[in-house]
């Protein structure tokens, strides 16, 4: 079987409920509109699901076009305003200084509100992918969805845990791992993935109630853990974009 894209995910605002695509283009900085926007807490720390795990039931949409931000709450309450940028901020993006802009609106309010503390909406100068531009796109290989729910003892494990952006069908559990540093052939983009992505207490929440339901690190743990890795505890790989382009559900995927 060709390997083939099976998925691809984004979310506007870090932290947030992710969107399935079709289609999306791939971008030297990730997927178009990934991660276009993330939070902080007061001392401008980036906020994670870790620190708010309800964030990931808030679904966003942000309209480029129109410079307009949408969230949509568990409770059903929608928060939805024009794009007003105030002053710069250097904020704290997994202990890296990172500098972005203020969004002035309604949505950091509403967020505090549901998180029980204070939140500020950032926008940064590209998308706010935890690794960079060498860390623009994550792919992961449905097989290695197959392999840690056989270690866990279900039958499926929700890839939303794990916020990849592509999935990819047709390969061995874990072949993506074999990647790194090569020219892989996506869609019409080529990727170079540089490393594994290392896995926190995040992919243990189940993605509809928040609510920690599977020991996805003890397994882990338990199989991957002695595997020579760029980071502990790997699941999927991240890559940097050598050739930007438009990748749809369906295509096919191919290491060149």
């Amino acid at each position: 079987m060709t390997a083939r894209v099976a998925w691809i995910s984004r979310t506007p605002v870090k932290a947030l409920k992710l969107q399935h695509l079709d289609e999306a283009e791939l971008r030297e900085d990730g997927v178009d509109g990934d991660r276009h926007f993330y939070l902080v807490g007061e001392t401008g720390r980036l906020i994670s699901n870790k620190d708010h795990p309800t964030f990931q039931l808030v679904s966003a949409e942000y309209d480029a076009g129109n410079d307009r931000l949408s969230m949509r709450f568990p409770d059903g309450r929608e928060v939805s305003a024009a794009v007003e940028r105030g002053e710069e901020v250097q904020t704290n993006f997994h202990k890296r200084p990172r500098t972005g802009r203020l969004v002035h609106g309604p949505w950091a309010d509403a967020l505090s509100e549901l998180g029980g503390a204070p939140v500020r909406l950032v926008e940064p100068s590209h998308n706010a992918t935890d690794r960079g531009r060498n860390g623009a796109a994550t792919l992961l290989a449905t097989a290695s969805l197959s392999a840690i729910g056989a270690q866990l003892g279900v039958d499926d494990v929700d890839r939303r845990r794990f916020r990849m952006n592509f999935g990819i069908e047709g390969l061995e559990p874990h072949e993506e791992d074999t990647w790194l540093r090569q020219k892989v052939q996506v869609g019409d983009a080529v990727v170079i993935p540089y490393g594994h992505v290392g896995r926190c207490v995040i992919t243990t929440q189940n993605p509809d109630t928040a609510v920690s339901d599977l020991d996805t690190l003890k397994a882990l743990a338990a199989y991957r853990g002695s595997l020579e890795t760029t980071e502990p505890l790997a699941f999927g790989v991240h890559a940097a974009v050598a050739t930007p382009g438009r990748v749809r559900v369906g295509d096919p995927v191919s290491p060149l």
